[in-house]
């Protein structure tokens, strides 16, 4: 199964307005006590979560996995900061990329791959505010087009 694939748990949808992402990794997740009960049941955030490189290890930060409810004592706590399980090449490489001005690691997507949760890392760069109104242009005159040709084909049958 290629990477990316998987059941859709959680997705960062403001990562690719903010960010150019050039590069993507998938990483592991090392979990505690009931996360993936909480992770299969969709209570997921992403929103606000970043990865940054510490000691030759991956870290992703503020990555919200909401307590689960039957999970009593045994919870853990929402916000921790939980390690990503990257091969060791991946990590030097993303060291070294994220060491230029600009770069940084930012989560994409959370899914549930083989029984596995997955992360979807990107290797971004920030987007300036120009760049974004950019976007926003082209992906309107997209729709618009794509209304066009609908309303188009509807009038030819």
């Amino acid at each position: 199964m290629p990477k990316g694939e998987g059941k859709l748990i959680a997705q960062n949808k403001k990562a690719r307005h903010d960010f150019t992402v050039e590069e993507t990794y998938e990483a592991g997740l090392v979990l505690q006590g009931t996360e993936i009960k909480a992770i299969r049941a969709g209570r997921v955030n992403l929103k606000d979560s970043f990865a940054r490189i510490r000691n030759g290890e991956v870290f992703v930060h503020h990555m919200h996995i909401s307590p689960y409810e039957q999970g009593n004592r045994y919870n853990h706590e929402p916000l921790r900061t939980r390690k990503l399980l990257l091969h060791k090449k991946q990590i030097s490489k993303l060291i070294g990329e994220t060491k230029e001005a600009g770069y940084s690691l930012v989560p994409l997507k959370l899914y549930i791959k083989n029984g596995v949760a997955k992360l979807l890392i990107g290797l971004a760069k920030g987007k300036k505010k120009y760049d974004k109104r950019e976007d926003l242009k082209r992906k309107e005159a997209n729709r618009s087009i794509q209304r066009e040709l609908a309303q188009r084909q509807k009038g030819m049958y």
